[in-house]
């Protein structure tokens, strides 16, 4: 084996074979392409192979009359036509959406396979759903969620109609599991990756990887598109995906991008030495109090677009975005208060009602001069409010955190940066990019600009952030000691992939796994920690490539680690999940929910749980006997709790983990009990928007708990325990609710408005002319309406075809029956 000081010739040496097993490999996968291709039936019509009514469609729904001219040239490229892999590169806003679009209307209608789209966030998958159903209603195709809690694994297999999955990464990676599982991931024959650049992104990036790398191992056929506004690396990803490149710098609105240091504005000028040229000189006039208070001008800056034009400010903080949107509303001339004033006074009522009499002292204060601030702290509730109403003009101006700029899409005339900075942690190049990319809305303004805040001790940083090329993504196989890479072989074991060899404590892979490993970027990345060697001279004749697992994390390839892979459970949390399940096993207390809450408390929100020991204790002397069995049993002494509330010394050492989990289950158990968020945060001091992250991340962990008890037969007695859970944790709201939340984007509010309004069921949504919805509902617009309907209408017809399957399952008889006795 290699170690750190491996010798170049070595190296060199395994690049050769890696490079040379590539270009076989990218030979043999063309081949197949380009003979699937010719399979393909002839085109449906004009508009890049797909009807007319297509275009007619997206000018009705969408309101695009043309598309630009990068949009034909990329949809009219050899590589397209063929289908070959694909990756995209424009900035924020080009339009690169609407290109995968086309490409997954053309694999759906033309080719009849099923598309997959990938997007990094639930809002974005939710957002998406809603967008696509109106076209799945009128091209008849099914639009699927797998996002959260919500999806079916494996997918029902449709006879006559195909489906879009629209997936979150972890979701995604989950589906792809389950085809291969069934073996049907042929069905599948496009597969879209948005913000492609997050390959790069710690665990999330490892998922990316390995599910692109097992569709291109299993299945040729597979078509794969990859887009970002921000790639490094592009030869190296094009070698991975074995994809051609296209790229353009258009922007439909120019973005003029600029640095505020001291009281100058530079222009960015890569042909500038320092990266800079002078454009303005700032004249603000200030009383002293105001320069104390705003140092920056922010105020200013923000006032020479707003009120009649957007603003986005981000900063470095949660808590600076609501430090700042107070702040400026505190300087605005009493004229902000009469823009709009019923719009936002009815958006007043809205958040008021959502939070069932509450709304923040925060926004109370500052929504009427038509600010607000958006981070995580807000519940999605109350995200979706805010959004909303600044997409329609009704508030001009949001504080923000960076996740905004990747997240849904709102766009501003001017993004101002409060710092160079997120948290503690310098900005870097693709942050930058993103921040920047929302300046500019296409069809409502001209220009977009960008203005970045620097002092003087950041000045030698800015010209790296603003002139750099992106950073390189690299391989996260390896990330957290390897946890992709293990994860990787253990799901190629667990699908019974005859490729990996197990030998004092090595992993062999067969000469025709070595394929499988270099369609991973781990091979090219120049941060990779894993040490190949070349064929060694006694097993020439097998060619085997071994792997080295990570020292932290031993290669265990038991049956509870291998049942972790199709539930999408880190395999670094299969062993504490095996083992609390086994326990519960011996002793599950159902006196109530708190064990079954406890099983299913994400490992992930620990890092950010820090009881309140008063809570903590209030809330177990509150329990029930059999309830505060529960503390035994995983192993916290009674007297645990009492003496860290009294600020005593512990003498004898417990677990953290334990008692961080029993305290988020007991968060868990009040909205079970009692669904009011703002009291459930204010009894535990938490942040709404924590709560809230809380319940919808033990939803999704809890459905895939449930599936890592599928998997093994002696955990069968979780299996419907689990089910049912799921369900409430989904839709922690009245049952007569439910039905109305399953809408993508219809949350609990939003839902006791319709019910109130009579619409109690999904068939009476469905049904419901959008018109008569929005003077029905208030605060709701028309384009909202209509994707509602057109939600709901694409739910009830997944469901009457599952019923349909069900049906024509029970009607045709097995294959494998002997034919009936002649009479």
């Amino acid at each position: 084996m290699l170690g750190n000081g491996a010798a170049p010739r070595s190296v060199s040496r395994a690049a050769a074979l890696r490079e040379a097993a590539v270009s076989e490999e990218m030979g043999v996968a063309a081949r197949a392409v380009e003979a699937a291709a010719a399979d393909e039936t002839a085109d449906l019509g004009p508009f890049f192979g797909l009807p007319s009514r297509v275009q007619d469609l997206l000018r009705r729904l969408r309101g695009i009359d043309t598309l630009y001219d990068w949009q034909h040239a990329c949809l009219n490229l050899d590589c397209v036509r063929r289908r070959r892999n694909l990756i995209f590169s424009l900035p924020t806003s080009g339009g690169k959406t609407l290109v995968a679009e086309i490409l997954l209307l053309r694999e759906i209608l033309r080719r009849r396979r099923d598309g997959l789209f990938i997007l990094p966030y639930v809002s974005l998958v939710q957002e998406k759903v809603r967008g696509l159903a109106a076209l799945g209603l009128e091209l008849d195709f099914l639009v699927e969620e797998y996002a959260g809690s919500r999806g079916r694994f494996p997918p029902l297999r449709r006879r006559g109609r195909r489906s879009l999955y629209v997936a979150t990464i972890e979701k995604a990676h989950s589906l792809v599991e389950a085809l291969l599982e069934a073996g049907r991931l042929q069905e599948l024959g496009l597969l879209v990756v948005d913000e492609l650049h997050m390959l790069g992104d710690g665990s999330r990036g490892a998922l990316i990887e390995t599910t692109l790398a097992k569709v291109q191992y299993v299945s040729k056929s597979t078509q794969i598109i990859g887009m970002s506004a921000t790639l490094g690396n592009i030869g190296d990803l094009q070698v991975f995906l074995r994809a051609e490149h296209f790229s353009s710098d258009f922007r439909p609105v120019e973005l003029k991008e600029f640095v505020k240091l001291g009281d100058s504005v530079y222009q960015v000028d890569p042909t500038e030495e320092s990266g800079l040229s002078f454009s303005r000189q700032l004249s603000f006039k200030y009383s002293s109090s105001m320069q104390k208070a705003d140092p920056d001008h922010v105020v200013a800056l923000v006032t020479e677009v707003v009120p009649s034009h957007s603003c986005l400010v981000f900063c470095p903080t949660k808590k600076n975005c609501e430090n700042v949107a107070q702040m400026i509303c505190s300087y605005l001339k009493e004229e902000f208060l009469q823009h709009r004033r019923e719009e936002k006074a009815e958006l007043l009522r809205q958040l008021r009602a959502g939070g069932q009499g509450w709304v923040c002292p925060v926004l109370r204060r500052t929504v009427p001069f038509g600010l607000a601030y958006h981070h995580s702290g807000l519940t999605s509730e109350e995200r979706r409010l805010v959004e909303e109403a600044y997409s329609a003009g009704v508030l001009c101006l949001l504080a923000c955190t960076s996740t905004l700029a990747a997240g849904v899409n709102l766009p501003a005339r001017r993004v101002i940066l409060r710092s160079p900075y997120v948290a503690s942690e310098f900005l870097k190049r693709t942050q930058y990019k993103q921040m920047v990319g929302r300046a500019g809305r296409a069809g409502i303004d001209s220009v977009g600009e960008s203005i970045l805040i620097l002092q003087d001790r950041d000045r030698d940083k800015v010209k790296t952030l603003l002139c750099a090329p992106v950073e390189n993504c690299y391989s996260q196989l390896m990330h957290g000691d390897g946890k992709g890479l293990l994860s990787l072989i253990l799901s190629l074991i667990g699908l019974k992939v005859s490729l990996l060899r197990v030998q004092r404590g090595m992993v062999s892979l067969h000469h025709s796994a070595t394929s499988l490993l270099h369609v991973t970027p781990l091979p090219h990345s120049s941060t990779s920690l894993l040490y190949l060697t070349p064929p060694l001279p006694h097993s020439s004749s097998t060619s085997l490539l071994y792997l080295t697992p990570p020292r932290h994390s031993p290669l265990c390839c038991s049956c509870r680690v291998l049942s972790s892979v199709p539930g999408s459970v880190d395999v670094s949390h299969s062993a504490v999940l095996y083992g609390d399940l086994s326990r519960g096993l011996d002793g599950l207390l159902l006196s109530s929910y708190l064990h079954l809450l406890y099983l299913v408390t994400p490992y992930e929100l620990l890092a950010q749980c820090r009881p309140d020991w008063m809570v903590y204790l209030r809330q177990v002397t509150s329990l029930s006997p059999a309830e505060q069995k529960m503390f035994a049993a995983v192993g916290i002494p009674e007297s645990f709790v009492a003496r860290k509330a009294a600020g005593q010394t512990v003498k004898k050492s417990v677990p953290v983990q334990p008692v961080l989990r029993m305290y988020l289950a007991l968060v868990l158990l009040a909205l079970l009990k009692d669904p009011d968020l703002v009291a459930v945060s204010d009894r535990f001091q938490l942040s709404r928007g924590f709560v809230q992250t809380l319940l919808s991340s033990a939803a999704a962990f809890c459905s895939c708990v449930l599936r890592f008890a599928q998997e093994l037969e002696e955990f069968w007695p979780f299996r419907t325990l689990l089910s049912e859970l799921t369900r409430r944790l989904s839709y922690c709201v009245k049952a007569e609710l439910i039905p109305l939340m399953e809408v993508a984007g219809v949350l609990e509010s939003r839902a006791r408005q319709l019910y109130s309004a009579g619409y109690t069921s999904l068939t009476h949504l469905a049904n419901a002319d959008p018109a008569h919805l929005c003077r029905s509902l208030t605060h709701l617009y028309r384009k909202q309406a209509e994707q509602m309907v057109a939600s709901a209408k694409m739910l009830l017809s997944e469901k009457a075809a599952a019923l349909q399957e069900e049906v024509d399952n029970l009607l045709s008889p097995p294959s494998d029956l002997p034919p009936p006795p002649p009479l």
